[in-house]
């Protein structure tokens, strides 16, 4: 299944192609630091390309999709679950149905209107009864009781979030590659 082209992503992945400092950042996992000069390099040109969180969502999405591949971190992303979109899964829909505990959701509204981001949670917390397992990335810091992550030039606390799902997954016995020493 082709995905369909997103100016926004080609933007990004166009960015990272051309960079010379990525790919030595891949290799030594220095994740943050690849979010930290992407929010530099890239977030104002892209703040340019549409509405701020549903391009800031675009961006969270590939870009974390791009950091748990390299990161060698088990993960799906936009998948269906009991009716409900799930941005990103870690590490997978059977263990979420096994295994709650073991599961983290993730997810990036496109919005910071917070009825709609409440509602959004209230539904997930259905499918994953771990209420701490389910993360935030949003374009600015919005009161919530979940862990959040803000993508953005100012307040950037995004850059941390591969070291923590990292983290989760290595408590939790879901990676098989503890490829990130914690």
């Amino acid at each position: 299944m082709e995905e369909e082209s997103n100016p926004i992503k080609d933007y990004l992945f166009n960015y990272i192609e051309s960079s010379e400092i990525i790919p030595k950042l891949i290799v030594e996992k220095k994740f943050e630091q690849i979010i930290d000069d992407i929010a530099m390099n890239c977030y104002d040109h892209i703040l340019t390309m549409g509405v701020k969180d549903e391009v800031v969502g675009v961006l969270a999405t590939g870009l974390l999709h791009y950091l748990l591949t390299n990161a060698l971190i088990t993960s799906q992303r936009k998948v269906t679950y009991n009716d409900t979109e799930l941005d990103i899964v870690i590490p997978n829909t059977k263990t979420l149905e096994k295994d709650p505990k073991k599961t983290l959701l993730v997810y990036i509204p496109k919005s910071s209107n917070v009825e709609i981001i409440n509602e959004k949670i209230a539904s997930l917390e259905k499918i994953q009864p771990e209420k701490e397992n389910i993360w935030l990335v949003l374009s600015e810091n919005i009161p919530t009781n979940k862990k959040t992550f803000v993508l953005s030039k100012e307040e950037n606390s995004f850059s941390k979030i591969i070291f923590e799902i990292a983290q989760f997954s290595n408590v939790h016995g879901t990676s098989k590659f503890k490829i990130l020493r914690i």
